[in-house]
């Protein structure tokens, strides 16, 4: 179960705000780091986002994780997240249009998503109500090896 992850970007407050409209949840201050936020979804397992400012890295302190600043990170990263939210496809796209977001509808073959690139530099693949069941039907450990064993390409 994935409760929470964290995301840097160049305008946390702004990305905290835009990302709960998308979830439908609420936006706060994130005190544990400087200038960070958290978006809580306020469903039954406590799934969040925390937005954190492009450049914040996580390492390990003494006792517990510590911060320090990168000054010129690239913004791109293989992290990414894929969240079914309870946004239509329309009002995801809408609200990506507004922000001037990359976004596009993507078949991955077993599973369609909306893929939005936060600030056109992180990428969350958003899976709206219209589209949960495929994503849900094919992500289980069986239906997977039957996917691998049937010679398919794998999904990205």
């Amino acid at each position: 179960m994935l409760h929470h992850l964290s995301i840097g970007v160049k305008n946390p407050s702004h990305v905290a705000q835009v990302l709960a409209k998308i979830v439908q949840g609420q936006a706060f201050p994130f005190p544990v780091f400087p200038n960070s936020y958290i978006v809580i979804v306020g469903d039954e397992y406590g799934t969040a986002i925390e937005i954190q400012p492009l450049g914040l890295e996580l390492i390990p302190g003494e006792t517990e994780v510590i911060s320090q600043t990168n000054s010129s990170p690239s913004g791109f990263s293989s992290t990414h997240a894929a969240m079914t939210v309870p946004s239509s496809q329309v009002e995801i796209e809408a609200i990506a249009e507004n922000e001037g977001w990359l976004h596009r509808y993507c078949d991955r073959g077993p599973f369609d998503l909306i893929e939005v690139w936060v600030e056109n530099h992180f990428m969350f693949e958003f899976i709206p109500p219209e589209m949960s069941s495929r994503y849900t039907d094919f992500m289980s450990i069986e239906k997977y090896l039957s996917f691998l064993n049937a010679g398919q390409p794998q999904p990205h």
